[in-house]
């Protein structure tokens, strides 16, 4: 996902101009909405465009190569429209493989040794003081106004109806494909009562749909031993069943959804399905399975991989049948045998998903399972991840097919004319920018409008690719 954002591009006077781009997954939106945050409390003026400013703020990912790929060809942009770019994110905290000694180790600065500074992810301080450093901060945050702030929820690179909230930094499993531990540490949970005063901001703030990130949701609060926090006066204990408890009050009075993702499918998990069957929160869940053999699991030294997981999964919809699952896969992992894909693809139909991502497996720089035996050609890889996908949209069209003729709620992301013409908008089975959309026709009554943010009841008429055709009622 690529963000850019102009929060404060309207505020008066000679204010410094940082240009910003946020690049890679909700998690790290979140640290630049942070960024942002301070940037625009300090009277700095931040906008979507490297010509003209200050200087320019690239927040990187560097998880998957075309993702690293993209980050440093915007450094590179950056520099050559500009020349004067702090880099932060994922990426910077990435090293190059044998450095020599007396040889600059951080990847980003062996490649671009003109930018101003690098930095890791969540690291909002050490940006703010490159930022300081070449090119002073206008005022002073305690004596002026914060403009384009959501409350204590800070600014947000969202539209306005939808916001992603973190509830935790970091990861405490150690999957042989993946660097993130490396580069953002071990599981950090915030503090129960910082994530619900945030969240509370933001449905006060008119957000109408708030989505649970991290790394590892399931097991908010294990790093501080599920201890009792404090909201509004109240002991809490820092879990997540008692969060999602909490935010489903929060949400409630506003109308609003609560959208939970990154969900491992641990048995306590089992404990949310009520409050998804009694509509408090959306009974949706992003469980990322990465796989189904329990071998290739054990590879992968994925957490839960002893689970029974089809089992766990029609517990699930006995206890709540409007429950939608998505989740991503890998496609060719080291010493992934024909008979073990197979099994992913029976697993995919059996399980049912309802929305399903794939990747080739990719060798990223640094990750154990580089070293495992069985490597296959880019070619296999390719083609199981090809076989996959064929095999997951033939399960999700047919799941789609069966919501024509209902009627459904949909939250209406865009409606020119007051939706004269029709919108799109998006219902509980989709989260923005990575499951399908409701395209909404034109109201039959003529008194019918629709407004970006706001909620309409669609009678679903069609259902075409991973979207669904909607009339609103």
């Amino acid at each position: 996902m690529t963000t850019t954002t102009s929060p404060t591009e309207s505020a008066p006077g000679p204010a410094p101009r940082v240009g910003f781009v946020s690049l890679g997954c909700p998690k790290n939106l979140t640290d630049s909405e942070l960024i942002i945050t301070q940037l625009s409390a300090e009277g700095y003026v931040t906008g979507k465009s490297f010509e003209g400013a200050d200087l320019v703020i690239v927040n990187t990912c560097g998880f998957i190569d075309e993702a690293v790929k993209e980050s440093l060809d915007t450094i590179g942009e950056a520099l050559n429209v500009n020349g004067k770019v702090i880099v932060t994110g994922c990426l910077g905290a990435r090293k190059t493989v044998n450095a020599r000694p007396g040889e600059e180790d951080n990847l980003v600065k062996s490649l671009h040794p003109s930018v101003l500074a690098v930095t890791g992810p969540q690291a909002t301080q050490e940006v703010m003081d490159a930022v300081h450093q070449h090119c002073p901060k206008p005022h002073d945050p305690f004596t002026d106004l914060v403009p384009g702030v959501v409350g204590e929820a800070g600014v947000k690179l969202t539209p306005r109806h939808y916001a992603y909230i973190k509830i935790s930094e970091g990861c405490n499993h150690r999957c042989t494909f993946c660097i993130i531990p490396s580069m953002r540490g071990d599981l950090v949970s915030r503090p129960i009562g910082n994530v619900l005063k945030e969240a509370k901001a933001l449905f006060e703030g008119g957000v109408k749909e708030l989505l649970v990130v991290s790394q590892d949701t399931s097991a908010y609060g294990l790093d501080v031993k599920y201890r009792t926090g404090f909201w509004e006066g109240r002991p809490i204990k820092t879990r997540l069943l008692e969060l999602v408890q909490a935010l489903a009050a929060l949400a409630e009075p506003h109308g609003a959804w609560v959208r939970l993702h990154y969900v491992y499918p641990y048995p306590h998990v089992d404990d949310v399905l009520p409050l998804m069957a009694q509509g408090r929160v959306l009974p949706y869940l992003d469980v990322p399975f990465q796989h189904s053999h329990p071998d290739v699991l054990r590879r992968m030294k994925r957490p839960a991989s002893g689970e029974k997981n089809l089992e766990r999964i029609a517990r699930w919809r006995e206890q709540c049948p409007e429950l939608v699952i998505r989740s991503t896969f890998i496609a060719g992992f080291p010493g992934e045998t024909e008979a073990e894909f197979r099994h992913l693809l029976d697993f995919v139909r059996e399980a049912q998903i309802d929305r399903a991502g794939c990747f080739a497996y990719s060798p990223v720089q640094g990750a154990a399972a580089n070293e495992l035996p069985g490597q296959l050609a880019a070619e296999e890889r390719e083609e199981r991840r090809a076989r996959f996908m064929a095999v997951a949209e033939e399960v999700s069209a047919a799941r789609l097919r069966r919501r024509v003729g209902s009627v459904m709620q949909v939250l209406v992301d865009s409606a020119p004319a007051q939706g004269r013409r029709g919108g799109v908008g998006r219902s509980y089975a989709d989260a923005p920018e990575i499951d399908g959309v409701v395209r909404l026709l034109p109201p039959e009554k003529i008194s019918k409008t629709l407004k970006a943010g706001a909620f309409t009841k669609a009678r679903i008429v069609a259902a075409e690719g991973h979207d669904l055709v909607g009339v609103p009622i």
